[in-house]
């Protein structure tokens, strides 16, 4: 009897913790958007052509100030 109230009041507690969440966001209006690219679509079609070219991707990395990865992830896209 004890664990079910003690459940009950922690999906209450839950309940009004996301409910707080919801209004957060709400207020934020719009904050919750994600990071903006690291490069401008002008820079990704360039990065593209240089990595045809035969251009190492540590140095693509280099050149645009990211990493080895977000290059990669680039090329993928």
């Amino acid at each position: 009897m004890l664990l079910s109230v003690m459940g009950a009041f922690a999906e209450f507690e839950r309940a009004l913790i996301r409910e707080r969440q919801r209004e957060g966001m709400a207020l934020a209006r719009g904050a919750y958007q994600g990071h903006q690219p690291s490069l401008q679509p002008d820079q990704t079609w360039n990065c593209g052509k240089k990595a045809q070219a035969g251009t190492k991707k540590a140095g693509l990395a280099r050149e645009y100030g990211i990493s080895r990865e977000t290059v990669y992830h680039y090329l993928r896209s």
